[in-house]
């Protein structure tokens, strides 16, 4: 059997993954010195100390996962607000992060010892910790304990990095890129020289493609050149017939040498196409096994990535006094190498889920008539372009009443809207941040971290991941990820007359949507999906071009998002669904706002890789800032539109009341809900007609029509005065400042306010 050249063991793969959940420790540690009422780093810090104690575990490092473990128990305290993370117990805890990078660096020294043997340095940091829990006002320090080396500081070495993407020599320099091991027919290669082949490959085929269109043309040459030939043969027979003069007998010959030039070259044509066409074939074909060879070189074995997972699962069933059998089924599927190594952690926290929540203890399962051994499945197949990995149990499943009654008592959602849940949604809340049915905490579960880090995880790789139970009988985790990272699939659009393409797995519909379906409730415009109101943007504003301004009758609209916020983001066109191969984009460039990478079309046009969960925050931050901007007709269709009117009023029922009764009448109606909010809007937009109230925070309403008076392009529009104040004083001041109307809400009517409106700038579609 040939020796085994994997340049990463299960030893240093540990040792990189405690280096970078270290770091993340150190990061969140100094983030909550500065502050220390911040959730974010908080749980970034309890997430990587549960990394740590899963990799701890898988390696057989006990006193590393007693260590980190520990410290979870301080982040939770400091979660609960049972504890206060001060200076003293934030130096106490970088310590901590310290300690677990001395250890991963004497790892093989730390799992010699003997059981009966602790390390004096954890046993006296966890003393320390210990007391930090005990004493919560206290002033607990690291003194006591060794002091951090340049080693700890710094962490591991660059070559240890560096040999997770290839293989460098000890004193730092590039070995050669192949090792070849003549024994084993094995050839050794770095991952950057593989990418970089793998996009040759693809540039190659992208390239060879060009070809067809050059093809096409000079079939379209071969259609012209036969009619002309054809308009040849009858320009012949009209002279043949009405000229008979034996002075234009040249006409005849030189047409007929004309005839014959032109189907020589007719021929020559034909035999060149007929060769390009084969070269066409030849070339695609080529170029598309050369690329599924390139790609081919990425995967690996499922099992590859999992082999260690069934004694995982049955010591971890041995300590739950369980019998656990895991079954992997696909163990040949093959899967990108790149995909293989990130799935560790996820099927880590999902195989550990499984057997601490799913299984039930022998004397329940003997109850039920369930045999004592249970088993979890792992299986991975192909499906329709994508990788399909699913991991089951035939254990007690979820009790959905009891997951009901969760989500309200952690105050997640209201008694009646949980009721009403389908089984889908309420699984849904098993993904979140800190949730988690257990009552007890564990060194295996009970924290709610484990389920949130798989997602996070699963997305970060473009994947979907979601949850099914069979109360009584089990649960089912479903993962569906990309076959490759090298290649997305996706949806073409065009925005702003350029080419964008949205992955597939960060979409939850596409839809059209007719423009009388978009409905505007607060100046913010909605329509109807699956029984929710979804908020309306464009994808245009997001991406900083130009104001959308839609000619077709209904909108292309692509709709992202999750449970708790969903968008519909309005684009150009649909092009179709394009499998793409990712061009990183230029490192130079840093992170680009909204953009994951690039890619070429089948013709060589660029195109640009949107990366949704950032436009979805760029969003969000355009809506908190009150800048969103509506969708908007083309000027074919803004030659007809209906008169447009801005409602100002800081009451929600007066707003309503007002913007319903002008759009019953054909009116196109915006709000805005202070008086400087109207400003704001009087000047982004055209409106015939500003309604608004006097007493408004921010800005009222008379200095409001101040400002429009003193606007040289705004001084013109009409503006109407809707308000309580019926005094003879206050509308001498309404009318004083500039306003063309003055109605009373005591007094008003719907006929009055309607003529009101008619008399200052006629009929909506006047």
């Amino acid at each position: 059997m040939s020796k085994d050249r994997s340049p990463l063991s299960i030893s240093d793969l540990f040792r990189i993954e405690t280096e970078n959940q270290a770091k993340v420790l150190v990061q969140g540690l100094l983030a909550l010195e500065s502050n220390t009422a911040a959730p974010e780093p908080l749980e970034a810090c309890m997430r990587a100390a549960h990394s740590i104690k899963g990799a701890a575990r898988i390696v057989n490092l006990p006193a590393g996962v007693e260590l980190a473990h520990a410290m979870e128990d301080l982040f939770v305290a400091a979660q609960e607000g049972r504890l206060s993370l001060h200076h003293a117990q934030i130096d106490l805890l970088l310590k901590g992060a310290d300690l677990m990078l001395s250890i991963a660096k004497n790892l093989e020294g730390e799992r010699s010892r003997p059981p009966e043997e602790k390390n004096p340095e954890v046993s006296s940091f966890l003393m320390r910790l210990r007391e930090a829990l005990e004493n919560p006002d206290g002033h607990a320090t690291a003194e006591d304990l060794p002091p951090a080396t340049e080693d700890m500081q710094a962490g591991f070495s660059p070559e240890m990095q560096t040999a997770a993407n290839g293989l460098v020599s000890s004193n730092g320099n590039i070995r050669p890129a192949a090792d070849f091991d003549s024994t084993s027919g094995v050839l050794r290669i770095t991952a950057g020289n593989l990418n970089r082949l793998l996009g040759l490959a693809s540039e190659s085929l992208v390239a060879s493609r060009q070809l067809k269109p050059f093809v096409e043309s000079l079939l379209k040459i071969k259609r012209l050149q036969d009619a002309s030939l054809r308009t040849m043969d009858n320009l012949r027979e009209s002279l043949a017939q009405h000229v008979n003069d034996e002075r234009y007998a040249w006409v005849d010959t030189d047409t007929a040498e004309l005839r014959r030039l032109m189907l020589e070259s007719q021929q020559m044509l034909s035999q060149r196409l007929a060769e390009l066409e084969m070269l066409d074939r030849r070339s695609t074909g080529l170029t598309h096994r050369l690329y599924d060879q390139a790609l081919a070189c990425r995967m690996r074995p499922f099992m590859d990535g999992v082999h260690r997972f069934p004694r995982l699962v049955r010591d971890l069933g041995h300590s739950l006094g369980k019998r656990i059998r895991l079954e992997i089924i696909g163990a040949s599927t093959q899967v990108d190498r790149e995909i293989l190594e990130k799935l560790d952690g996820p099927l880590n926290h999902l195989l550990n889920n499984a057997a601490d929540h799913g299984i039930e203890p022998l004397e329940e399962r003997a109850a039920l008539g369930k045999p004592p051994e249970a088993v979890i499945t792992l299986a991975a197949h192909h499906r329709a372009g994508t990788l399909q990995l699913t991991v089951s149990d035939d254990g007690r499943g979820i009790d959905l009443e009891n997951l009901r009654s969760t989500i309200v008592k952690r105050q997640l959602s209201t008694e009646g809207t949980a009721g009403k849940m389908s089984e889908s949604e309420l699984l849904e809340f098993l993904f979140l941040p800190g949730f988690t049915m257990k009552e007890a905490v564990t060194e295996l579960s009970g924290r709610g971290v484990g389920l949130d880090v798989v997602q996070t995880m699963i997305k970060q790789v473009r994947g979907v991941i979601t949850a099914s139970s069979q109360p009584g009988k089990g649960m089912q985790f479903q993962l569906q990820l990309p076959l490759t990272l090298s290649v997305i699939h996706t949806l073409v659009v065009t925005i702003d007359n350029e080419l964008y393409a949205f992955p597939l797995a960060h979409i939850l519909a596409t839809v059209k949507v007719k423009k009388e379906e978009v409905a505007s409730i607060e100046g913010r415009q909605h329509f109807h999906f699956k029984g929710r109101q979804i908020g309306l943007a464009t994808a245009h504003q997001i991406l900083e071009g130009k104001d959308a301004e839609i000619d077709a009758e209904d909108l292309s609209v692509i709709v992202a998002g999750d449970q708790e916020s969903t968008y519909g983001l309005v684009v150009d066109r649909f092009v179709g669904q394009r499998e793409l191969v990712i061009q990183a984009l230029d490192a130079r460039l840093g992170k680009i706002r909204n953009i994951s990478a690039a890619a070429l079309m089948d013709d060589g046009a660029p195109v640009l890789i949107l990366d949704v969960d950032d436009m979805l925050r760029s969003l969000e931050k355009i809506t908190a800032t009150g800048r969103l901007s509506n969708v908007r007709a083309g000027a074919h269709e803004a030659r007809k539109q209906s008169k447009r009117v801005l409602i100002v009023d800081d009451s929600l029922t007066v707003r309503e009341l007002e913007r319903k009764l002008l759009t019953q009448y054909g009116y196109e109606v915006e709000v805005a809900v202070d008086g400087m909010d109207g400003w704001n809007a009087v000047r982004a937009a055209h409106f015939d007609l500003i309604i608004t109230d006097i007493d408004m925070p921010r800005l009222d309403g008379v200095e409001l029509i101040k400002l429009i008076r003193q606007n040289p392009n705004l001084k013109s529009r009409p503006v109407m005065i809707v308000s309580y104040k019926d005094r003879e004083e206050d509308r001498q001041r309404g009318l004083e400042a500039g306003a063309d109307y003055y109605l009373t809400k005591g007094s008003f009517h719907d006929e009055t306010m309607l003529q009101a409106v008619i008399d200052l700038i006629g009929e909506a579609g006047a």
